[in-house]
Parts: structure tokens; sequence; C-alpha cells
């Protein structure tokens, strides 16, 4: 299992012209998911997203967490991200 992270002060997905999902602020995660990943592996990246300290603090210093700034999580698939370029 793979994720891109990025910050985001909103954001939205677009299927055939329909929002299918939008945020506010928060993360907008792609997703990358290998066909022998198991429930543990997800557990695992969840619980580390949800503790990452990627955004800033009242000094500007990257030390709060998702969780710890009320955030939300746009999840986008992106199975291109589990590709084998050999």
């Amino acid at each position: 299992m793979i994720a891109v992270l990025q910050r985001a002060r909103n954001a939205y997905v677009e299927v055939d012209g329909k929002t299918v999902g939008e945020i506010d602020h928060g993360l907008v995660i792609l997703l990358g998911v290998f066909h022998d990943d198991k429930e543990e592996d997800a557990d695992f990246l969840a619980n580390k997203i949800a503790h990452f300290r990627i955004f800033n603090d009242e000094n500007g210093k990257m030390n709060l967490s998702i969780k710890d700034v009320k955030g939300a999580a746009l999840v986008i698939s992106q199975f291109t991200l589990c590709a084998d370029w050999r």
C-alpha cells in the first residue's frame, strides 16, 4: 500500500462533470493498493496518516496532525502508484 499526501485548503473530485467528493481544510490522499495488501496494512497506514504531523502550529512549525486541526480527508484511488516500471 502506498499513499501520497497533499495538504489542501479545499479540494474536489469530478467524474463526468459531476462532483463525487469534496472537502474543505484537510488532506488529499492518493492511495494505491497492491494485490497482496492486507487489512493490517490499511489499519497501519490509516493510523500513520491520522497522526502524521503535516499541518503548521501557531509558530509555523509542522507539528499538528489532521486530527489536531479537525481536517477532512479526500481519498482518491490511484492504482498507477503500484505500477512496476521495470
